[in-house]
């Protein structure tokens, strides 16, 4: 219990300066959001009336202080380019990046368990060194590369999947628009995970208790399945739980590339903007969820590792 206390407290610390830091590096750099929503000829007295407005003529630390305080009483502030609430632009832009990076983890495993099984129980076979191959090469081609190598062979040469967007006539999310982002996300994982499972899996195979499992008779599916892969999956659902921090900060390249409207894109945008609120609000937002998924990483790795629960 107290383990889990000092790892919240430890997280929520994490996002505390992570945010602050963010705070502090977009008011010093150069550029006035105010000049940039009234333009160069906008009069002085209107310029000093709408940074009173916005709470920019306010000390920086000031600024900080009603910043938290806004955070602590459930607001986020306003953006100042788009007009809305940060919160219901978060709320609006989040399910596209939760979705986004969780069908990015699932092509992952998807590929690389299998793959990473067949090269350990292949091990001095064909089977072995050609995956290796195959997953060197998707660790060294990033997103920001294959992104538009995708666009180019599946939407426009081949015409079968969408471009860009998220969503056809109708509302919500269509499943044709999801392929290529999670493809260009999911990718890089799926060849450290491979990797992984690889080694994993050899470590296990050569323990004593899998050869006292072959000696009773089992199939090699049996001990490979049931014996063998439970024990692998615990470092992986570590790297898996790290490795999703690196997916939320993928979805950024990702989805600028691709014109997915998540929290990424907004990121961007609001950078570009200097809309200081909707900036903070949505790294505060990757950060908790960050946090969460850490949480959830331990609650799953006790469960798998029973000698943990202790």
């Amino acid at each position: 219990m107290m383990h889990g206390v000092r790892r919240l407290l430890l997280a929520l610390s994490v996002v505390w300066l992570v945010v602050s830091l963010v705070f502090l590096l977009i008011h010093l750099v150069p550029g006035d959001p105010v000049l940039q929503m009234l333009g160069d000829g906008a009069s002085p007295a209107d310029v000093v009336a709408l940074r009173h407005q916005l709470g920019l003529d306010q000390p920086l630390g000031q600024q900080y202080v009603n910043y938290w305080n806004g955070v602590l009483h459930g607001s986020l502030g306003s953006s100042i380019r788009l007009h809305e609430t940060v919160l219901r632009l978060v709320v609006e832009r989040y399910p596209y990046t939760i979705a986004l990076t969780l069908a990015s983890l699932v092509l992952a495993l998807a590929l690389a368990l299998p793959a990473g099984i067949l090269a350990a129980t292949g091990r001095g076979r064909w089977r072995d060194p050609v995956l290796s191959v195959v997953s060197l090469g998707g660790l060294s081609v990033p997103g920001l590369v294959l992104g538009p190598v995708l666009i180019l062979v599946f939407s426009i040469r081949l015409g079968w999947l969408p471009v860009s967007g998220a969503s056809g006539s109708g509302s919500g999310i269509d499943w044709r628009y999801l392929v290529l982002p999670a493809v260009a996300m999911g990718s890089s994982l799926a060849a450290i995970l491979t990797r992984m499972v690889r080694t994993a899996m050899l470590e296990e195979l050569g323990q004593d208790y899998i050869r006292t499992a072959r000696a009773k008779g089992l199939t090699e599916a049996a001990v490979v399945c049931r014996h063998a892969l439970p024990n692998a999956l615990v470092p992986i659902i570590t790297v898996v739980g790290l490795q999703f921090g690196a997916l939320l900060a993928g979805a950024v390249v990702t989805e600028t590339i691709f014109s997915w409207p998540g929290l990424g894109r907004l990121v961007v945008s609001a950078i570009a903007n200097r809309d200081y609120a909707l900036v903070q609000g949505c790294l505060l937002t990757i950060g908790l969820t960050y946090v969460l998924v850490n949480l959830l990483t331990d609650t799953v790795y006790t469960w798998v590792n029973p000698r943990m629960r202790g």
